[in-house]
């Protein structure tokens, strides 16, 4: 869906094209957007129009950028520590000669 609206503005049913879910689970799915400030709609008629607000985004990416940085640190240090059990112990080098 953020996909498609990074194109333009889109109605739910365009949203819904895409997808095998009915148009009731792709309103659940935009007004979850909505809700976190990802996109905006507006009514006219029977058509909501929804558009991406960049604010949302901008947000969103702080938060994968956070985690991001988060999970880097930690799988480095695991990494290290991997590392360190593979080399050998000074004891298993004495036996190996």
């Amino acid at each position: 869906m953020i996909e498609r609206l990074s194109r333009g503005p889109a109605s739910v049913s365009e949203l819904a094209e895409p997808f095998d879910m009915t148009l009731a689970a792709v309103v659940q799915h935009v007004k979850v957007l909505e809700h976190s400030g990802v996109i905006t709609t507006a009514k006219t008629g029977r058509v909501r129009t929804c558009r991406l607000a960049p604010q949302g985004l901008a947000a969103a990416e702080r938060w994968i950028s956070e985690r991001r940085s988060l999970w880097e640190r930690r799988l480095d240090r695991l990494g290290a520590v991997l590392d360190e059990e593979d080399e050998p112990s000074p004891n298993e080098e004495e036996k190996n000669r």
